[in-house]
């Protein structure tokens, strides 16, 4: 029974070491990274009033929303859209390789209009159904491919049959982007933009249409771009510090709970590579304030055991209990102490996540999920590893597990007090 338990102890602490070891880099660095970490282009929008809208809440939630489609069909990595104020929208656009393209996208009005060569708009981009840049196979040009409503092909199937050897102007915000002559009807409620001169400018010009144009004018009055080398320079403080937290904490816990101690740094290493994988699971962004949660949450997992040290202390020196019955009372005396403080914080990083924007729910997700994680470690994973260890007679002797007896003469004391 002795060697079976120790094969298992020994099992268990090589696994999670070595798991350790070999995911924990690779999980971190695999995790998506906001642009406090990796860099990429901060923009402010500002909305102005004009004779054709003006700006009030309902246009400007529009404007986030339409924002927002743009900015997710660019395929960016978890890009920050909230409104600031009564008139302005940030943008945040983390790892962007083409600055420029992705401000020169989102910034459009995106107003289009088919004119006829009267100047009379029969169509916008309320009439589109669908925007598709390809290449044309036959030209070899960059175009897009607009697919019009049941209402917008009709509308475009009387234009092209009242225009057959006239022109008919395809204007964006005001500027002609093609302007082609007509030769016969069109009744398939399709049409062709051409004159881009890259597939990625044809695809940009995609997104604006299919996501519609805004409400409002916007512009752009603010941009700011955080270059790869400060996004390293953070990335490099962010892993220097946890791995000082890190390695802090296991050395704190050998120093002062010895084999205790031990089983609480393995149980430390198994709670990281976990907390690691799920975020990365959870498709989760990384940020400075994540990374911050992710910290404070190591902390709180070490308290727990702390917690349940202290007790098993308590147990084995002032109440004389063996080790196995002391380790099993300091578990349960501190269950509901640290249940109820990590439910708090659990509470706390709820209302955060749900009242919080932008990194501040970054914050909240490692903060509350690793709170539920470090109190399953603590409770479970510690408690199952000091059973094996303490089985196996490893040491018998109390100091080997952050317990000594210098507390019983007080409890003698205290019986001669009594009597």
């Amino acid at each position: 029974m002795r060697k079976n338990n120790l094969m298992k102890l020994i099992v268990c602490v090589v696994a999670i070491i070595g798991i350790f070891l070999a995911f924990v880099k690779p999980l971190a660095f695999s995790i998506r990274q906001g642009l406090d970490l990796q860099g990429g282009t901060h923009v402010v929008l500002e909305a102005e009033d004009t004779d054709i809208a003006q700006v009030n809440d309902d246009a400007m939630n529009r404007v986030v929303t339409i924002m927002e489609k743009r900015v997710n069909s660019l395929g960016l990595t978890e890009p920050i859209i909230q409104r600031e104020g009564a008139r302005r929208v940030i943008i945040e656009l983390p790892g962007v390789k083409d600055p420029d393209a992705a401000i020169k996208t989102i910034g459009k009005t995106a107003m289009l209009e088919f004119k006829d060569e009267e100047g009379n708009t029969v169509l916008t981009g309320t009439d589109l159904k669908d925007a598709q840049a390809a290449t044309n196979q036959q030209s070899g040009q960059n175009v897009v491919n607009l697919e019009f409503s049941d209402e917008g092909a009709k509308k475009f199937a009387d234009l092209t049959t009242k225009n057959v050897g006239r022109t008919i102007a395809i204007l964006l915000d005001g500027e002609v982007l093609t302007a082609p002559n007509v030769r016969e009807p069109i009744l398939g409620g399709r049409a062709e933009i051409t004159g881009q001169k890259t597939l990625e400018e044809a695809q940009n010009l995609a997104v604006v249409l299919r996501s519609g144009a805004l409400p409002v004018k916007v512009n752009i009055i603010e941009t700011r771009t955080v270059g790869p080398t400060l996004g390293q320079d953070s990335k490099d403080k962010s892993v220097f510090a946890f791995a000082v937290g890190i390695g802090a904490v296991l050395i704190f816990m050998l120093l002062f709970y010895r084999l205790s101690g031990f089983i609480a740094d393995v149980a430390l290493m198994a709670y990281t590579v976990v907390l690691l994988a799920l975020l990365y699971l959870l498709d989760a962004t990384l940020t400075l304030p994540g990374v911050a949660g992710i910290i404070l949450s190591i902390g709180m997992a070490v308290d727990a055991n702390v917690l349940i040290f202290e007790h098993f202390k308590e147990e084995y020196q002032i109440q004389g209990k063996t080790l196995r019955l002391s380790m099993d009372a300091g578990f349960k005396r501190a269950f509901t102490t640290i249940f109820d403080s990590n439910i708090t914080t659990i509470i706390a990083a709820g209302v955060l996540f749900f009242l919080g924007t932008g990194t501040i729910r970054g914050f909240a997700i490692t903060l509350g999920l690793g709170t539920m994680l470090s109190m399953l470690t603590a409770i479970t994973l510690s408690q199952y590893l000091l059973k094996l260890m303490i089985n196996s007679k490893i040491s018998e002797n109390p100091g080997a597990y952050g317990a000594n007896g210098y507390m019983l003469w007080k409890k003698e004391d205290l019986k001669h007090e009594q009597a």
